[in-house]
C-alpha cells in the first residue's frame, strides 16, 4: 500500500518529460511506495485559446507514469493559475477540499514537486500543503540564475533539492542556494529515453512526415518574444529572417522553421518570401510536438535560435551544432535587471556562436563542459540581479568586475545597476560611496 501521495505540478511537456525521467531514474523512490498525481496547469494568458498539454504529441506517454491526472485550471476555476493563491486564513480549508477531491486521506503524507517556486501555481500549492516537503525541478536554463523573488523562510526551509538537466555541463545552478538547497542532476540517459519515447509517439503525424521528407539540415526555433514586449513584432519577424539567411550562408538549402505556438501566421509568410529569395526550401512545422522530436526524426546538422532551451538540448543530448541570432539585442532590451531571462541570455551570449557576426565560422558544436570563464560570469551577473539574496558572492563579484569588466563584457551589466550596488564599473559615484563606506568601517574598527 502507498505510504504517501506525491503531486507533480507541470505546465509544459518539456517539464513533464524532465519529471518522467526523474521518476524512471528512481529519484522519487519506488512507485509502489507512493500514489502519484500529475497536476497539469495551463498558465497562458488566455488558457481557453492556448494549446493544451493534453494535445501535445507524446503527452499520453508521460501521463501513463502517474496514477491520476488533475487539471489545476478546473480545480481553481474561474481563477487564473498565475494570479490565484489562497488567502492565509483559507489555506487549511483549501487543503481539506483538495484532499477530498483528489482522494488523499486526511492524515496521508503529501510531497510536492513544482516548477518556479517563486510564483503561482507552485506558490499556491506550497501555501495550501503547508507541511509538505518540496522538490523544485527546472525545465530550462533559468535554474542557473538566482531565485526570482525572496521566498518566505517557511517555504525555503521545506525545499529538499533542485532537480535539473545537465544542459550546460560543469555549470551549477544558483537557484535557491540562499537556502543551501542542493542541486541534483536528472540522468542524461533517462531523459534521452523519454525524448525517444516522445518521438516514437509522434508516428502518424502527417505534418511531421512531410517535414522528414523535406530532409532539412537546419532547424530554426521561434520564441515569439513580441508576446513578452521585448521585441516588436517587426523586429522578431526580422530575427527569424536573419536566422534563415544565416543558415543559407552556412550552406543549408533545406530549412525547417518551428514557430512558437502563439506566433502569428504572418511570421511564416515573411520567411517564405526570404527563403525564395535565398534559394532555400523552407518547411514550416507547427504541429504540437517538442523541438526535440525533430532532432530525433530529422537529424539536423544545425539548430539556430535566440536563447531557447531547445538549443542546449540539441547540443547536450544530440551533439548538434548550434548558433544564435539576436541574443545580444534581447539581453540589452530585457527589463528589469532582475528578469530571469538574463541568465539564459548571458549563457547563450557567452557560449553560443552568433550566426550574424561569424557567418560560417559561427557554426560549431559547444564544448563538452562549460569553460572556466562561464561560472564566474554567471555568478557575478546573478549577484547583480539579486544582491540581497547572495551577499556572500559580493567579494567574488567585485574581483571579477575589477579584472574582467571591459568593452567585451560591459553588455552583461547596466552602469546604473553597478552604481546602485556600489560595484566596480559604476563610475565615480560608485567609487566615492565605496570609499566612504571603507572609511566608516576603518573608523569603527579603530574606535574613532
Amino acid at each position: 500500500m502507498p505510504t504517501r501521495t506525491q503531486i507533480f505540478q507541470v505546465s509544459t511537456l518539456y517539464g513533464a518529460a524532465t519529471l518522467a525521467a526523474a521518476l524512471d531514474a528512481g529519484q522519487f523512490g519506488p512507485a509502489a511506495d507512493s500514489r502519484r498525481i500529475l497536476l497539469v496547469s495551463n498558465n497562458a494568458a488566455v488558457p481557453e485559446t492556448a494549446l493544451r498539454m493534453e494535445d501535445m504529441r507524446g503527452y499520453d506517454v508521460i501521463a501513463a507514469r502517474f496514477d491520476s491526472v488533475v487539471d489545476w485550471n478546473e480545480a481553481i476555476s474561474p481563477h487564473h493559475p498565475s494570479g490565484w493563491g489562497p488567502r492565509a486564513d483559507d489555506s487549511v480549508l483549501w487543503q481539506r477540499a483538495f484532499r477530498r477531491a483528489w482522494g488523499i486521506g486526511p492524515d496521508e503524507r503529501v510531497e510536492l514537486a513544482v516548477e518556479s517556486i517563486q510564483v503561482n501555481p507552485a506558490g499556491a500549492l506550497a501555501a495550501i500543503f503547508s507541511d509538505s516537503a518540496l522538490h523544485v525541478y527546472a525545465d530550462g536554463l533559468m535554474s542557473y540564475g538566482p531565485t526570482r523573488n525572496k521566498l518566505p523562510v517557511s517555504v525555503g526551509c521545506r525545499i529538499r533539492r533542485v532537480l535539473h538537466l545537465d544542459l550546460v555541463p560543469g555549470l551549477k545552478p544558483l537557484l535557491l542556494t540562499e537556502f543551501d538547497v542542493q542541486a541534483e542532476l536528472v540522468p542524461d540517459s533517462a531523459f534521452r529515453k523519454i525524448l525517444a519515447e516522445l518521438s516514437e509517439a509522434a508516428d502518424g503525424d502527417r505534418a511531421l512526415a512531410a517535414a522528414e521528407a523535406a530532409a532539412p539540415t537546419a532547424i530554426l526555433l521561434g520564441q515569439y518574444l513580441a508576446a513578452l514586449d521585448i521585441l516588436t513584432a517587426e523586429e522578431e519577424e526580422d530575427l527569424h529572417i536573419r536566422m534563415l539567411r544565416g543558415a543559407a550562408r552556412a550552406g543549408h538549402t533545406s530549412v525547417l522553421f518551428k514557430p512558437h505556438p502563439t506566433a502569428p501566421a504572418r511570421y511564416s509568410q515573411a520567411l517564405e518570401r526570404a527563403a525564395a529569395a535565398s534559394g532555400v526550401r523552407l518547411t514550416t512545422l507547427d504541429s504540437p510536438l517538442l523541438a526535440e522530436t525533430l532532432y530525433e526524426r530529422c537529424a539536423p546538422a544545425l539548430v539556430v535560435g535566440c536563447f531557447s532551451t531547445a538549443m542546449f538540448t540539441a547540443a547536450a543530448y544530440y551533439g548538434i551544432p548550434v548558433a544564435s541570432v539576436g541574443a545580444r539585442l534581447v539581453l540589452d532590451r530585457i527589463v528589469p535587471y532582475e528578469n530571469s531571462n538574463r541568465i539564459p541570455l548571458t549563457i547563450v551570449d557567452h557560449l553560443v556562436p552568433d550566426l550574424d557576426q561569424r557567418g560560417e565560422e559561427g557554426v560549431g558544436t559547444l564544448p563538452p563542459t562549460a569553460p572556466d570563464t562561464l561560472s564566474p560570469l554567471v555568478r557575478t551577473v546573478g549577484y547583480c540581479m539579486q544582491a540581497a539574496l547572495h551577499r556572500p558572492l559580493r567579494p567574488d563579484a567585485e574581483a571579477w568586475l575589477r579584472e574582467r569588466l571591459d568593452a567585451t563584457t560591459q553588455h552583461y551589466f547596466k552602469r546604473r545597476r553597478l552604481q546602485t550596488l556600489t560595484l566596480p564599473g559604476g563610475g565615480p559615484r560608485g567609487a566615492a560611496v565605496r570609499l566612504r563606506r571603507t572609511v566608516r568601517r576603518t573608523r569603527s574598527t579603530l574606535g574613532l
